[in-house]
């Protein structure tokens, strides 16, 4: 039986296994191997992926559970990279092996959308269940913290162009 869902904005839809963990499904089934194998219990993160927005380990969530729920890898967080984390990401210089960061960037861009502005015991508390074993675990803190301003620098350029008046009536005579 099918398994329905979106998958970085797109319907999906998979014929596997019901018990198949999601992290194979995504890999071997449709191709987005952004997402890592590390241990296979939870206990890393590089397998990080949002479910409904929620930091989820894809290693241990059988396929079946994302049915009609909306399921975000790190390819579809940013297909230009511009997501907030990403960007604090390669300014702080986060990698140095890589083979985590897909992870990290998926449960950091989680704990934003929720605490625009994270405490470091905050990050700390997110960031827990991922491991790095380059120990990059103070820039990570550094581009959090910094992700956090570039989307809150963001947020007040949009607020800020949504409360100026348009410039076309303005010019027609149409706004105060």
């Amino acid at each position: 039986m099918a398994t329905h869902f979106t998958l970085n904005g797109k319907p999906a839809s998979v014929d596997v296994n019901p018990d198949m963990p999601l992290l194979w499904v995504l890999r071997d089934h449709l191709n987005m191997t952004g997402t890592k194998f590390g241990c296979g219990m939870a206990l890393c993160g590089a397998c990080t992926v949002h479910i409904n927005g929620e930091a989820t380990r894809s290693c241990v969530t059988p396929v079946s559970a994302v049915a009609g729920k909306k399921v975000t890898t790190i390819e579809g967080l940013s297909a230009t990279s511009s997501h907030p984390v990403q960007k604090a990401w390669m300014e702080i210089d986060v990698p140095q092996c890589g083979y985590c960061q897909s992870g990290q960037i998926m449960s950091a861009a989680a704990l934003i959308a929720k605490t625009p502005k994270p405490t470091d015991a905050q990050i700390d508390d997110a960031m827990t269940g991922n491991l790095c074993r380059c120990g990059t675990y103070p820039r990570i803190k550094k581009a959090i913290h910094l992700a956090a301003e570039i989307q809150a620098k963001a947020a007040a350029k949009t607020s800020a162009s949504a409360d100026a008046p348009d410039s076309a009536a303005v010019l027609a005579g149409g706004a105060e």
